[in-house]
């Protein structure tokens, strides 16, 4: 997302940019790999490799000579607009030897932050201010995985770092050898604290967003548990994991999500078409329990297509809950349409006195993916100033395809650009 050729930005001009796009390979096809996980109803293939702008980078087997280089200039500035386009891992992200300062967060401008080290989620955008202050030469841009779980047999992951150069203009321009440049310093795969600090360090630089202000009083309260379920399989569609009668299934209040077959939710709620989906998706969970404590005696879920009805105008707070349903991890929520203020997160089970008391209600960041902590919860508030049928989701596409979404119906208000268009007469049917 470009600002405005006229807009004056609330940071030094930088005198270029380039874009970083972080992503992931499968030596197979990935439609076959998701196939797979959904057959045998339990856990994916992990990558074979992470990737920057589409290349691994000089660290993997016959990749040096496909690196992905940024040229730059001694002593000039450069935004760096970086995506993490991952679809099953938080990472860190380093420039060898330079600084980063935060400017923008999933499109919002933030209060400046430097630091060495990046962290962001499946879904996240982090534009950033780089200084080329360093001798001439070149210099490993490199991400690697940050993952809280501290068993690697549960959540593997690829464990070379993906890598790209910043070439200075004057400096060599063939590398002959990955050992030739030396990496940045990542904290450990599993440091939540470093990654807390960095989300914690992170302020908006304004309280205004997507037509509307920060609600600093909230109409409409909910408590949103997400983790891990499982789903009794019917005799039809058994899976193929060694107890084929139960599959793997992920929740949001202990709902776990259908899609639609029929019908788009937004096709029937226009139309009003009845069977397509149920608005009575809880605001707490169906079965409490001291979330972030021992398992619960029940793993099941409720598999359905339900969505929260919001009135026009309402102010909304969600607090994300993790939870230890087989075991904590951290997940990456996003909501379509609408960014929302990050007003606080932290570790453990949420206290609703001691926790909102800390809110942060001067400059929270404003975001659309909030990275809800392994073991911990996030809170977030918005308007609902969009009126539609707006799907919300783990950014972890694995986690997505099992059930860990829903949706919000924001309905009609009155003004003008208050209420939904009719859709398009060419509007292509499911």
């Amino acid at each position: 997302m470009l600002p405005k050729a006229e807009a004056v930005l609330p940071y030094p001009k930088p005198v270029d940019e380039h874009l970083l796009y972080l992503g992931e390979w499968w030596n197979d096809n990935v439609e076959d790999v998701i196939a797979q996980a959904l057959r045998v109803g339990g856990g994916y293939q992990h990558s074979d490799a992470l990737t920057i702008n589409g290349q691994p980078g000089a660290l993997y087997n016959c990749s040096l000579s496909d690196t992905t280089v940024f040229d730059v200039v001694k002593g000039e500035t450069y935004l760096f607009r970086i995506v993490n386009a991952a679809v099953n891992f938080q990472l860190y992200v380093s420039v060898a030897g330079h600084s980063l300062t935060v400017v923008e967060a999933d499109a919002e401008y933030t209060k400046p932050y430097t630091t060495d080290i990046l962290v962001l989620a499946p879904g996240q955008t982090t534009n950033v201010l780089l200084t080329a202050d360093q001798p001439v030469g070149q210099y490993f841009i490199s991400a690697t995985v940050f993952t809280p779980t501290p068993n690697l047999n549960i959540v593997p992951f690829p464990q070379t770092p993906t890598t790209a150069i910043l070439r200075y203009k004057g400096a060599e321009t063939v590398l002959t050898s990955p050992t030739e440049l030396a990496l940045p310093k990542f904290p450990s795969f599993n440091d939540s604290m470093f990654a807390a600090g960095f989300t914690k360090s992170l302020k908006g630089l304004s309280t205004h967003t997507s037509g509307f202000d920060l609600p600093l009083n909230v109409d409409k309260e909910m408590l949103f548990t997400i983790g891990y379920a499982l789903e009794i399989c019917p005799t039809s569609n058994l899976t193929t994991s060694p107890n084929p009668h139960l599959r793997m299934r992920t929740s949001i209040n202990n709902v776990s999500f259908v899609e639609p077959s029929s019908a788009s939710l937004m096709e029937a709620y226009y139309y009003n078409i009845s069977g397509v989906y149920e608005d009575d998706f809880p605001s707490d969970p169906i079965y409490p329990y001291n979330y972030t404590g021992a398992a619960p005696s029940n793993f099941f879920s409720v598999v359905g297509t339900k969505v929260k009805v919001i009135e026009f105008g309402e102010s909304v707070q969600i607090v994300f809950q993790d939870t230890s349903t087989f075991f904590l991890e951290g997940h990456p929520i996003h909501l379509h349409g609408t960014n929302f203020f990050v007003v606080g997160d932290g570790f453990g089970t949420f206290d609703p006195v001691k926790d909102t008391a800390n809110f942060n209600l001067v400059d929270p960041p404003s975001r659309n993916t909030v990275a809800v902590p392994s073991g911990g919860w996030s809170a977030i508030r918005f308007r609902a100033v969009n009126p539609g049928m707006w799907f919300m989701h783990c950014h972890f596409d694995i986690h997505t395809s099992w059930g860990m979404a829903m949706a919000f119906l924001v309905k009609d208000g009155h003004g003008v650009n208050e209420t939904l268009p009719a859709p398009p007469s060419d509007l292509p049917k499911c």
